[in-house]
């Protein structure tokens, strides 16, 4: 009994000091198989190992070492070496580079050209748009849901590591990899030296390249405000491979064999990794420390490397720095080894095994449990001072729009006596600021205080406690990160990970602009609802509009069909008075404001019989104020809100380029800083009208709808003009007035006596003659009865006389 319980200890005591135990994947062999490899197999052109995970799929990944295998289930199954089609000819089959895009894809650079290959399909596809030799593809992956994070998984660059600036070619990628397109690389020209690589910086939402000069490389950024500006150079005496970290956090990782560097801010500051020995702290320097780093492995979070003297060393990146500490000792490497995070604190050591009787290889797996291992009393760590950190904000989105603000919280316990600081970090304070209060607000059930940290966040350019040259283009939209950390966290907080998630300065999707309606043309009973869902149609005379072509005036009057299933019943409008539609803004389907921006409308059918309230010079413009008309030629191609925020011009700016020349000029802007109105001219009818928000300062999204008015009460159009009618009126009561006053004094006159004698004759003579022919006529009334009578008496005794004739009776 007592040698039982001895070997118990001793077998508990070799496994606290055993950093992992090997088991070996091996599935499917059964029979001996013939499968032979079809293709060329690929290799990798370093003579160290990688595994590439897809940050956003964990058990997909790419290992990559004198052998490549691609698995779907994290090497749970045996697997056949990757080949390439000998139909692709692609030479030499030696990866230098690899990414994971979404969907099945993952993109390799063979041999200096552009693959694809689809993991499910089991396709492979060259890539379009590069030309030239190539080693390298780099991307940012981002994995949260929506058409937003797509588009930046979506930007993609190709570029030749080690080229010479200026003159090297850089190809780009908007769609995920299927094409590439060659970059316009004029904002490098005033660079000089060779090309580390070039990456999307979408945590500072800035484009960077990593030039190399005199063995100091150096990051230079092509977006305002860090392209004036430029990181600090670091030794750079080999090619450095370059991990983007996932989450945009704007952490990087860059080594080889004799170095290893590390970025919390996107290459501004790179610096060394610090060791932890015996609580000593120093910088790593591997050259110096004679020790070959083999394979490296990182996630959000976590940085592991091994080195080919049988070392692995695991640390935690954050933003106050990168802390390292070499692991127990267990003999893992060999020439095809390599380690890749299975989860947090979860780190697999992985060799493939060849079969002698099968194509397929077996894989050694070593996990290694990080939290188990850090408790070993030799690498005397202090335990975690924190308990919990938790907040609701991780794996979501969030979005902050213009002039708007977001509230985020996050609970902390520390643990029993010690006192942690929080630590909250944007990746881009140029685009987002904040501000967190950090309060008490009760106990646990064993006696540790809770705290609640509140953080509001909001643009940088509307806090105002920043220089306006450190703070982005307000007309830009931005990206960044927030990360909520323990500023003093221990290395034994292997779980306890930071609290992350990313905020889009831009477009929030869930605004939209309705053109209120509180009085229609159904309400007051001018038309009908039932008869407008019943493909009602309405007349445009010929004079009222303009093609929407401008090709020429309308030649024939204009039926238009009533899309009564979007614009509901038309609002009522009096024809003379101006009018100005009441815009409310809609988030999440309810009413947030009355919208006060700039906005401009546009009749869509080319109605013309309107006009505005406000000219250039009574709008208060200091320069010369855009129209329609400025935009007439891209009215014609049919897209209707091309004068939108992005191509927008104040005209109460100065513009050197474009004075005031025409004052009088209709001014077309609605809303803002001024009162401008519309005004319909004499004529009843339903106007349909395109209504975009133009205000570059009042959100990120294009704002538009379509709504329409029914404008009565104009009388029909007069057949004179006013003018001649008028003119006409007095000329005629002039004359009659003085006719009034000149006849009477003329008959006074002797010429005037004698000519109302010869009017007097005149009129005697008219009477006679007319008494005449009155006369005439009743007598040839009277006589004429008379001569009908006795002829029908004549024709009846005819009649008598001769009954066998018929006649009229």
């Amino acid at each position: 009994m007592l040698a039982l319980m001895l070997a118990a200890a001793v077998a508990t005591m070799v496994r606290a000091h055993t950093l992992c135990r090997v088991h070996t994947v091996r599935t499917g062999k059964v029979f001996k198989s013939n499968i032979q490899l079809q293709g060329d197999p690929l290799f990798y052109a370093f003579p160290n190992t990688f595994v590439l995970k897809n940050m956003c799929k964990a058990d997909i990944s790419v290992y990559l070492g004198q052998k490549v295998f691609l698995t779907i289930d994290n090497f749970e199954s045996s697997l056949l070496p990757l080949t390439v089609p000998k139909s692709l000819a692609v030479g030499v089959p030696s990866i230098t580079s690899a990414h994971f895009v979404s969907g099945s894809l993952v993109l390799f650079v063979i041999s200096g050209k552009g693959y694809s290959y689809d993991y499910y399909e089991n396709t492979w596809r060259k890539l379009e748009g590069i030309s030239e030799p190539v080693s390298h593809i780099s991307g940012d992956v981002c994995c949260f849901k929506g058409s937003f994070c797509l588009e930046l998984s979506n930007n993609l660059f190709a570029y030749l590591r080690g080229g010479q600036i200026p003159g090297t070619n850089i190809y780009f990628s908007d769609n995920g990899g299927f094409s590439f397109q060659l970059m316009n690389t004029d904002k490098l020209s005033h660079l000089t030296g060779t090309l580390g690589g070039i990456f999307h910086l979408h945590s500072m939402s800035q484009v960077g390249v990593l030039m190399v000069e005199n063995n100091l490389g150096t990051f230079h950024y092509m977006e305002y405000p860090l392209n004036h500006s430029m990181g600090i150079a670091f030794s750079y005496k080999n090619l450095l491979e370059v991990i983007m970290k996932p989450y945009q956090r704007g952490f990087m990782v860059l080594w080889n064999q004799k170095s290893i560097l590390v970025s919390s801010n996107s290459g501004q500051i790179v610096e060394h990794v610090r060791l932890i020995d015996q609580k000593i702290f120093t910088d790593l320097d591997v050259e110096h420390a004679n020790i070959n780093i083999y394979s490296v492995a990182s996630n959000a979070y976590e940085l592991a490397f091994l080195v080919a003297e049988d070392h692995l060393y695991y640390g935690s990146q954050n933003y106050m720095g990168t802390y390292v500490i070499k692991l127990p000792h267990q003999p893992l490497w060999s020439t095809h080894t390599s380690i890749y995070f299975e989860d947090i604190g979860i780190l697999q050591v992985l060799t493939p095994v060849a079969d002698p009787h099968f194509a397929a290889y077996d894989f050694d797996k070593c996990t290694v449990n990080v939290q188990s291992s850090l408790m070993d009393e030799k690498l005397a760590l202090q335990p975690c001072n924190v308990e919990l950190l938790e907040s609701t904000m991780i794996n979501t989105m969030f979005t902050i729009d213009m002039n708007s603000k977001l509230k985020l919280s996050a609970l902390m316990i520390p643990r029993k006596g010690e006192n942690p600081t929080p630590l909250v970090m944007v990746s881009n304070p140029h685009a987002l600021g904040f501000k967190a209060n950090l309060n008490e607000f009760g106990n646990t059930f064993d006696g540790n205080s809770k705290y609640k940290l509140d953080i509001e966040l909001k643009q940088q350019h509307h806090w105002g406690n920043s220089d306006f040259n450190f703070t982005a283009s307000i007309k830009r939209h931005a990206i960044s990160s927030v990360t909520v950390d323990i500023a003093d966290k221990t290395l034994s907080c292997v779980d306890l990970k930071p609290l992350s998630t990313l905020i889009s300065v831009g477009c929030d999707m869930t605004k939209k602009i309705v053109v209120q309606n509180k009085i229609s043309a159904c309400t007051m009973g001018i038309l009908n609802p039932v008869q407008l869902q019943k493909n009602y149609t309405y007349t445009i005379e010929k004079e009222a509009y303009d093609p929407i072509n401008h090709n020429g005036e309308a030649q024939d009057d204009l039926i238009v069909f009533y899309e009564y299933k979007d614009l509901g019943c038309p609002r009522l409008v009096y024809y003379d008075k101006p009018w100005k539609p009441v815009v409310e803004l809609w988030k999440n389907g309810i009413v947030e404001e009355i919208m006060n921006a700039e906005y401009v409308i546009l009749e869509i059918n080319g109605l013309v019989t309107y006009s505005y309230s406000l000219t250039a010079a009574t709008a208060n413009c200091r320069s010369q104020p855009q129209n329609w008309s400025t935009f007439e030629s891209d009215i014609e191609n049919e897209e209707p809100f091309l004068w939108n925020r992005e191509n927008y011009v104040s005209c109460h700016e100065d513009n050197k380029d474009n004075p005031l020349l025409w004052p009088n000029v209709e001014y077309q802007v609605l809303g803002g800083r001024t009162n401008n109105r519309v005004i319909f001219g004499q004529r009843n009818g339903i106007y349909t009208f395109h209504l975009s928000v133009v205000d570059p300062y009042y959100s990120y999204c294009n704002l538009n709808t379509i709504f329409s008015v029914y404008v009565h009460g104009a009388l029909p159009v007069t057949k004179f003009q006013p003018l001649f009618t008028i003119l006409l009126m007095v000329t005629t009561t002039l004359l009659t007035a003085w006719l009034a006053y000149a006849i009477p004094k003329q008959l006074r006159s002797e010429k005037g006596q004698r000519l109302l004698g010869f009017c007097y004759q005149i009129l005697q003579l008219c009477l006679r003659v007319c008494f005449c022919t009155w006369l005439r006529g009743k007598l040839r009334q009277w006589l004429r009865p008379r001569r009908v009578k006795d002829q029908n008496r004549g024709k009846v005794r005819v009649a008598q006389k001769h009954p066998e004739t018929k006649g009229p009776p």
